[in-house]
C-alpha cells in the first residue's frame, strides 16, 4: 500500500498508472464501497493499480474557515485509509485541500491537481462536484478528460440514499446496528488509553479511558454492549459514554471501557471499541453501592447479549 500527497505548491507527475475513485469517503460506507468495487474492476481491466483520492482537511474546513474539530466525522483519516486498504485499494492519494486549490476552476482542477496522476480511469459518485463553487459535475467530468470516467449511481437502503449524514444521525441516536448495516462494517471508536482516576478499579470494574479525536462522532450518551480490539485480540466489553455523574463527573464527554476477562495494563496504547447495542441511559446513583449493583447487572446483561449475538 502506498500513500502520497498531491500538493499545488509541490507539483509532481506520478509515473505509476492507476484507476482511481475520488471523494471524501467519510465512513467508507456501502455507497463508497460501490465506488471501490468499480475501481478495482477497471484497474484489473487496464492492468494497473487501484487508488483512492481523498481530501485533507475536510473541504468545509477550507471553504468556511473552520477547524477540523468543529466538524463531526464518522472516520478519521487513519480509519479511512485502513478501511480502504481492507477493501482492496492499493494506493491512497491525499489532496492537500488549500484555499488556492478550492478556487481552481473545474478545468484547472483537472489539469493542475488530477493531472499530477497517471490516470487510466476515474470513478466517482453521481453527485460528485469539483472546482470552484462545485461548478464541475460528474457529467461534465466525462467529456473533460481523455481517460474513461465511470459514474456510480445512488446506493439506497429502505428507499433512502445511504449517506454519511444519515449514518451520523443513527450513531447519535445510539442505533448502532442500523448504522453498522449502512456502513457495511462495525462503527469504530479508536483512541489512546489515558490515565483516569481509578474509580472503576476501586469498584471492581477497571476501565480504560479512551482519548478520541475531537472530530469523531460520539454515540448517544449511555451504556453499550461492545467489543474491544487490542493488538490481535478482541474482547467483550462494557462501554460508558457520558459524564460519569455519580463518582467521577467530567464536563466533557468521556469514553470508558471495561474489558471482560482482561487484566493487562493498557495505558498509552491504542484501542478500538465497537459499540453494538445501546443498553441504557447514563444515570446518577445515590450511592457508590447502588452504582456497583447496577454495574453488576449491566455486566450480566451485556455478557448475555454478546454471547447470544454471536450465535
Amino acid at each position: 500500500m502506498r500513500i502520497a500527497y498531491i500538493d499545488l505548491a509541490k507539483p509532481r507527475k506520478a509515473k505509476n498508472p492507476i484507476v482511481a475513485c475520488i471523494g471524501y469517503f467519510d465512513g467508507m460506507h456501502r455507497g463508497h464501497q460501490k465506488l471501490i468495487e468499480k475501481t478495482k474492476e477497471l484497474a484489473e481491466e487496464h492492468h494497473c493499480g487501484s487508488a483512492l483520492i481523498t481530501f485533507e482537511p475536510d473541504p468545509w474546513v477550507t471553504l468556511r474557515g473552520m477547524k477540523n474539530s468543529d466538524l463531526e466525522h464518522i472516520t478519521t483519516m487513519r480509519q479511512k485509509i485502513n478501511l480502504a486498504v481492507s477493501y482492496g485499494i492499493e494506493n491512497i492519494y491525499i489532496l492537500r485541500f488549500t484555499w488556492e486549490m478550492s478556487q481552481l476552476s473545474p478545468e484547472e482542477f483537472l489539469g493542475k491537481v488530477l493531472g499530477q496522476l497517471n490516470l487510466k480511469g476515474l470513478v466517482c459518485g453521481f453527485d460528485f462536484h469539483y472546482g470552484k463553487a462545485g461548478e464541475g459535475t460528474a457529467e461534465t467530468l466525462k467529456w473533460s478528460v481523455v481517460y474513461p470516467v465511470s459514474i456510480v449511481d445512488e446506493v439506497s437502503e429502505g428507499g433512502e440514499k445511504i449517506s454519511s449524514s444519515r449514518i451520523s444521525i443513527l450513531i447519535k441516536e445510539g442505533k448502532m446496528k442500523e448504522a453498522s448495516d449502512l456502513l457495511g462494517h462495525p462503527y469504530e471508536i479508536e483512541g489512546k488509553v489515558i490515565q483516569g482516576r481509578h474509580k472503576g478499579t476501586l469498584m471492581g470494574f477497571p476501565t480504560a479511558n479512551i482519548q478520541i479525536a475531537d472530530e469523531l462522532i460520539v454515540p448517544k450518551i449511555g451504556v453499550y454492549a461492545a467489543y474491544a480490539k487490542y493488538g490481535m485480540h478482541t474482547y467483550k466489553a462494557m462501554v460508558n459514554i457520558g459524564h460519569n455523574p455519580t463518582m467521577n463527573y467530567t464536563r466533557n464527554i468521556s469514553v470508558e471501557a471495561h474489558l471482560f476477562d482482561f487484566g493487562d495494563n493498557l495505558y498509552g496504547n491504542n484501542i478500538s471499541l465497537y459499540p453494538v447495542q445501546y443498553i441504557r441511559p447514563e444515570m446518577h446513583f445515590r450511592s457508590r453501592e447502588n452504582l456497583i449493583m447496577q454495574l453488576e447487572q449491566d455486566s450480566k446483561t451485556i455478557r448475555a447479549y454478546l454471547t447470544e449475538n454471536e450465535k
